[in-house]
């Protein structure tokens, strides 16, 4: 299958910028602050099309439409909900064909799922398998 190439979107709402998400971890007490900025900086790298902003009160990140958002409620560690943003899509019976050999993906719906890290370690053990994760959920967008 052929990997679309993603492109940003215009966004013109303050929230949907980077000095948005910088300001918003600035005032960001979390236990799992530094696993947020690890992740953020993860993200981000993973393809030049992906930006950011504030979406649902935590920082989240898009292409054409926002795919990602961090799950700050999570209670055993740190999140990600990754979804396909407001554009509801055909997906079949069998849900979004997304790679994910290490089995970091828990399904939440045939169309979003959710990354729980534990711990900063835990993290980096799993940041290559996530990030292609990330490349691969982009091309669905």
């Amino acid at each position: 299958m052929a990997s679309k190439k993603p492109t940003p979107a215009s966004h013109t709402r303050a929230a949907d910028t980077t000095k948005a998400v910088d300001e918003f971890m600035n005032q960001l007490g979390h236990p799992f602050k530094a696993e947020v900025r690890a992740i953020r900086r993860t993200i981000l790298a993973a393809h030049p099309a992906i930006a950011e902003g504030i979406k649902w009160n935590a920082p989240s990140f898009r292409t054409t439409d926002y795919f990602a958002t961090t799950n700050l409620r999570e209670k055993a560690g740190i999140g990600i909900i990754l979804h396909l943003g407001a554009k509801v899509r055909d997906l079949g019976t069998e849900g979004l064909p997304i790679q994910d050999p290490e089995h970091l993906l828990k399904w939440l719906a045939k169309d979003r799922a959710v990354i729980v890290f534990r711990d900063m370690g835990d993290f980096t053990a799993r940041k290559a398998a996530f990030e292609a994760i990330v490349r691969h959920w982009i091309t669905h967008v």
